[in-house]
């Protein structure tokens, strides 16, 4: 080679049990194997410049080995033969010494120390271990040294067949339709086999059926099951047993082998119709079930499964299917038969159903079998009953008058026995109502009558129950609610409507509209719609009040002379009559209480004073929070205002070297500087000459001739609309400027002055002239409430003066 090394193997072969043909083949593979590799020198003449050559010399040997095989499970008495190590050193005499170790050295693998000779002293297991590393190496046995570089080699488990395949998820459970083609997959097995898959045939698996043919069959290689008889159905056998066996060594004698078991169930198909046990039924009903409820049961049976075996059912003629329905029981799936209308046996005594049963889910597969539904004739005989009595009618309504005498006829009801025999019929009242009180009905008549007078006015409706029943049979009874009416007749007068006050307003003038008023009545619409009002003709003519029928059901009071006081009367009672339009008709006197107070217009309503102020001051809830709202936060900016001011402290402002003689201290905010240098602080000290500078308050003001150079005192008798009036505010205004003996606090006077030419003159009684005036003070009503009071004063002056 390029590296001018060569190498010479020699190999040693044990074939204890393996022919030459089939090692050849890889058939079969040697116990054991020993390669020895020598390395030679060889000697390379290369030459030199000078034409000479150079011998080189190469002192390197060594010796390598692969690997040892040995089989497994040996079961000899005596130790396995491994294999043999030998160095070229060794020249027999016994001078070179073997050492193993590594995986096995000295336990399971041993060394002859002298010859290099291996053995296995126990039996190995391919399947908890495949191969064992170790090294060898070799020694000199006097010095110690060694001869051989340590090496590493390998001991092979050779396998052999020792373990039979096994199915690690059997046994298994497999399903597959009914009626499936042949071939159709059932499900695949899988066998595993711990021997060694790459020697020989000991994992090579081949499968077999044991059991469950000639149903089904199993591929040998792949291990899938499927079907091998057609048309298998799972009415006639629906569980099968399959059992499957896996034998190694490809099947050939002396193999190992394994079996498994498959539980294989054929799922249901939709492959059989629907069938009456019988074509022909009979039922019996009484003609007293009760409609809407269950009278019997048919069923078709479905040899299929689930959803496959639902069947519907149906009425296919008119006669069973305009008496009776049928509908299907989900669980049972029975048909259940129900009344339909009620059954009288006296009409028709038999009916006839013609009754079918269909698959509802078809497999199109099996549609040539044929329709996959079955009819049946059910006879159902009515069964005659004593049925209660029926009445005519299903509720009665009836009238009477009010305040009709006893025993007056209401009405009455009637009721047949429905069976052909026509028993006689008993009535009675439901003595459990209140009815029964007012009312007694006749027990073979059936005919209603009261028993006390009625009043519409306290009850206009009566509802009674009238129970029949049998002479021959009272326990069967029936019921009918009757509604008796009371018929209204005008047994009522007529009142006068007192829902609102009547007020009379002091200011009221003759003929005037005091109020309107209405009429009710408790008698119905008819006779209490048309009033009529008067005042009694028995009473004398009443001197403040007058009544006006206004032909509209309403009359209006109407106020007879001008003015009313509620001081010398507050209080007037007024009788009216009231008359109803009924037949006959009726009246009624009723006194209505009149009021006197002063009004104030609101609006068009006149309401009292003090009612006037309270609804003008009326306020919302809303508004009454809000308004208490704001007290509250004013309240407490004053409390803290307060408390601020309280804890401030003023700075001493006095100092030594302030030498003022006056120092005014003033605990008020007043005008400051300006006020404490105006005031003249002598007068403190001589209040007599404050006196004298003061002027009388008490005498009138002098006045002053309209075109006089020069006021000049006149005497106390002087009228008053001389007086200059602005003259006199002026004069009591620098009197105050003036006035030292006081302190000069800010101050504010007002005066109420119209100044001169006031339309309505001057209104002070004072210095009035004594004789009376014959103005007409009337006008005073139409200024308003302001002058209400002056109105009264006068007009009872100028009466009082006319009287």
């Amino acid at each position: 080679n390029n590296k001018k090394m060569a190498r010479i193997l020699k190999l040693d072969f044990w074939l204890p049990f393996c022919t030459l043909s089939q090692f050849a083949s890889l058939k079969c593979m040697p116990s054991s194997v020993r390669i020895y590799e020598l390395q030679f020198n060889w000697r390379e003449l290369t030459k030199l410049a000078n034409g000479e050559t150079e011998v080189h010399h190469r002192p390197k040997r060594g010796w390598i080995w692969n690997q040892f095989f040995v089989l497994e499970e040996h079961m000899g008495p005596d130790a396995q033969y491994v294999g043999k190590l030998h160095s070229n050193s060794d020249k027999g005499d016994g001078s070179v010494r073997y050492i193993l170790s590594g995986e096995g050295a000295g336990t399971i693998f041993i060394i002859d120390e002298v010859t290099g000779d291996i053995h296995a002293t126990k039996s190995l297991d391919r399947e908890r271990k495949t191969h064992y590393v170790l090294h060898a190496q070799a020694l000199d046995r006097n010095t110690e040294e060694a001869l051989e570089p340590k090496s590493e080699f390998i001991i092979k488990v050779q396998d052999i067949n020792d373990n039979a395949p096994k199915f690690p998820d059997g046994p298994f459970v497999a399903t597959v339709p009914e009626m499936s083609e042949v071939g159709t997959s059932v499900l695949q097995v899988t066998a595993t086999d711990a021997d060694d898959p790459t020697y020989g045939n000991s994992a090579r698996i081949v499968y077999s059926i044991l059991q469950g043919q000639p149903y089904f069959s199993v591929d040998p290689k792949t291990g899938i099951i499927r079907t091998a008889l057609a048309n298998m159905d799972r009415e006639a056998r629906e569980h099968y047993t399959v059992v499957i066996q896996a034998k190694d060594m490809a099947g050939q004698v002396g193999g190992l082998s394994g079996s498994t078991t498959i539980n294989i169930t054929l799922t249901d198909v939709n492959d059989n119709p629907p069938k009456f046990p019988q074509k022909n039924y009979q039922l019996y009903v009484p003609e007293s079930a009760q409609e809407g409820k269950p009278v019997g049961k048919i069923k078709a049976n479905d040899e299929d499964l689930g959803i496959n075996a639902d069947i519907k059912y149906s009425i296919i003629n008119s006669e069973g299917a305009n008496m009776f329905s049928i509908s299907t029981d989900r669980d049972t799936r029975e048909g259940i038969i129900s009344l339909k209308k009620a059954l009288n046996y006296e009409r028709k005594k038999t009916y006839t159903l013609h009754i079918e049963g269909v698959n509802t889910h078809m497999d199109p597969r099996f549609s040539y079998l044929g329709a996959f539904k079955d009819t049946a004739t059910l006879k159902i005989t009515v069964g005659d009953v004593d049925e209660a009595p029926v009445f005519s009618m299903d509720y009665y309504i009836m009238d009477v008058y009010e305040n009709a005498p006893s025993g007056t006829e209401v009405g009455a009801v009637t009721a047949r026995d429905p069976d052909s025999r026509n028993s006689p019929v008993r009535y009675i009242l439901d003595s459990k109502e209140e009815g029964e009180r007012y009312f007694r009905i006749d027990e073979s008549s059936g005919v209603v009558r009261t028993t006390q007078p009625l009043d519409r006015e306290d009850m206009p409706w009566h509802n009674i129950t009238v129970m029949a029943s049998e002479v021959d049979n009272p326990s069967l009874l029936s019921h009918v609610p009757v509604t008796v009416q009371i018929l209204d007749v005008n047994d009522n007068p007529p009142e006068i409507a007192t829902d609102e006050e009547v007020i009379v307003c002091e200011s009221s003038r003759p003929g005037q509209v005091i109020q309107t008023v209405t009429a009710v009545d408790k008698d119905d619409f008819a006779n209490g719609q048309r009033f009529s009002f008067a005042l009694p003709s028995q009473l004398p003519v009443n001197p403040n009040f007058t009544l006006k029928d206004n032909e509209d059901s309403t009359a209006s009071i109407i106020a007879r002379r001008r003015r009313f006081n509620h001081l010398t009367q507050e209080l007037y009672e007024l009788p009216i009559v009231v008359w109803d339009g009924g037949e006959p008709s009726l009246s009624g006197t009723s006194t209505l209480t009149l009021r006197v107070c002063p009004c104030q217009r609101h609006g068009r309503i006149r309401l009292c004073q003090g009612e006037a102020f309270l609804s003008s001051a009326g306020l919302s809830t809303g508004a009454l929070i809000a308004i208490l709202l704001c007290i509250v936060i004013l309240l407490a900016i004053v409390v803290l205002f307060i408390t601020l001011r309280r804890s401030k402290k003023e700075p001493l402002i006095i100092s030594e070297e302030d030498i003022r003689e006056n120092v005014v201290t003033y605990d008020d905010e007043g005008g400051g500087e300006e006020d404490t240098e105006a005031f003249d602080i002598i007068a403190l000290r001589n209040p007599a000459a404050a006196e004298e500078l003061k002027f009388r308050r008490d005498v009138r003001p002098e006045t002053r001739q309209h075109r006089g150079p020069a006021p000049s005192r006149r005497s106390p008798s002087v009228e008053l609309d001389e007086v200059d009036v602005h003259e006199f505010i002026k004069q009591r205004l620098v009197e105050a400027d003036m006035d030292t003996s006081v302190p000069p606090y800010d101050s504010l006077q007002t005066y109420a002055y119209e100044g001169q030419g006031s339309p309505t003159g001057s209104i002070s009684p004072l210095d009035s002239p004594g004789t009376q005036s014959e103005q007409d003070y009337n006008y005073l009503d139409d200024w308003g409430p302001e002058f209400q009071k002056l109105a009264e004063l006068y007009g009872a002056a100028e009466s009082e003066v006319t009287t």
